[in-house]
């Protein structure tokens, strides 16, 4: 059984930095897409980064081009998404998920596997 484990969320200033982690189990994820997502309260769950498992390239919304970077390990089958130059718009709870086409889809419902998700806070 696939499960993916979020962690690393918190409380920051803004311009503060985190990194969130993302650690699957369950199977190898050879082909799969991995996704970032977020969802603040009172809106939808947006894409926010993703690449899939097995290296290559990288995607990112506008929103956090040149901010966050996506990144993995695969001896730890581990993603992460580092996150730097935080403003409060980046609060939100924050998830990881993995589509199994590995297609890269930016949109949250093609996704077979989610994460519980991690709270990132940020304060002016």
């Amino acid at each position: 059984q696939v499960q993916l484990v979020e962690s690393g969320g918190g409380s920051v200033q803004a311009g503060g930095s985190l990194t969130l982690s993302c650690a699957g189990s369950g199977r190898t994820f050879g082909s799969y897409y991995m996704g970032w997502f977020r969802q603040a309260p009172g809106k939808e769950r947006e894409f926010v980064a993703g690449m899939r498992w097995s290296g290559g390239r990288t995607y990112y919304e506008d929103f956090v081009k040149g901010r966050f970077t996506i990144s993995r390990d695969n001896a730890k089958n581990t993603v992460y998404l580092q996150m730097n130059g935080l403003n409060p718009d980046d609060t939100a709870v924050y998830y990881c998920a993995l589509e199994r086409s590995g297609m890269g889809y930016t949109t949250a419902l093609p996704y077979d596997y989610w994460g519980q998700g991690t709270q990132v806070t940020v304060s002016s």
